[in-house]
């Protein structure tokens, strides 16, 4: 596949992701795949770094909306984050993968508390790091919490994986005419209100000049293809 262009990485995953074809919960087949693509990466020298959503256990913003107060419905998501995180990190030490889960709300029988330094030793040392809760704020999603910890890190690249295979001028499953970007900037993502990442995280990776990788997760060896710097799915950059 030629050389590693992302070195460091931050993957992003829904919670639906680790559901798959279950309307609630954590399917364990699908993480187990997942884990897969994962342990590959790493084989090759690759620093993975993860955050995960909740939205397969409770989303806060919806709760929210029937009439739940916003902070506590999303304290509530922080801690669906975080038992996703102790999900995948299971799953990827069958993998043979040294794992640890970083979170921003301390629970200290179940994970350590994010420390930016420790995050980056862990992944020095080849362990996989799962940062949990978010950023430990209400009010910020876990689309922010990924672009802040791939700053903090200084990531190479989010990898956001999603269940199409990039970002399209409008929703692929509706328009059968939606047309797909190979490439596009922060700002054109902004202003036309793509579905990328949430407005907070595209302007945060703007200002840093962090690129975005959008593709499809369930395509088997995608993460080492992007990994590898193929073309695959939507790259979102500076000017």
């Amino acid at each position: 596949m030629g050389s590693i262009r992302y070195s460091r990485i931050l993957l992003k995953l829904s919670g639906e992701a680790l559901a798959g074809d279950l309307s609630f919960g954590i399917d364990p087949g699908t993480v187990n795949a997942i884990s897969k693509e994962i342990a590959e990466v790493v084989a090759e020298g690759v620093e993975v770094a993860l955050v995960i959503g909740g939205g397969n256990i409770f989303r806060g913003m919806a709760a929210s909306e029937q009439g739940m107060d916003r902070a506590n419905a999303d304290y509530m998501g922080m801690l669906a984050t975080a038992m996703n995180s102790l999900a995948l990190q299971d799953s990827l030490e069958k993998q043979g993968l040294e794992t640890r889960v970083l979170s921003a709300i301390t629970m200290r029988e179940v994970a350590e508390p994010y420390i930016r330094r420790r995050a980056i030793r862990h992944l020095e040392k080849s362990r996989v790091v799962i940062f949990a809760a978010g950023t430990g704020n209400p009010f910020f999603t876990t689309d922010t919490a990924a672009a802040l910890r791939a700053m903090e890190i200084k990531a190479d690249a989010i990898l956001k994986g999603t269940k199409v295979d990039g970002v399209y001028d409008k929703d692929p499953v509706k328009n059968p005419d939606a047309v797909r970007y190979e490439n596009i900037t922060h700002m054109d993502a902004l202003k036309d209100q793509l579905r990328v990442m949430d407005a907070t995280a595209l302007s945060l990776a703007m200002d840093n000049n962090l690129p975005i990788v959008v593709f499809n997760l369930f395509t088997q060896g995608n993460i080492k293809r992007v990994v590898h710097g193929e073309n695959v799915g939507t790259l979102v950059q500076g000017e």
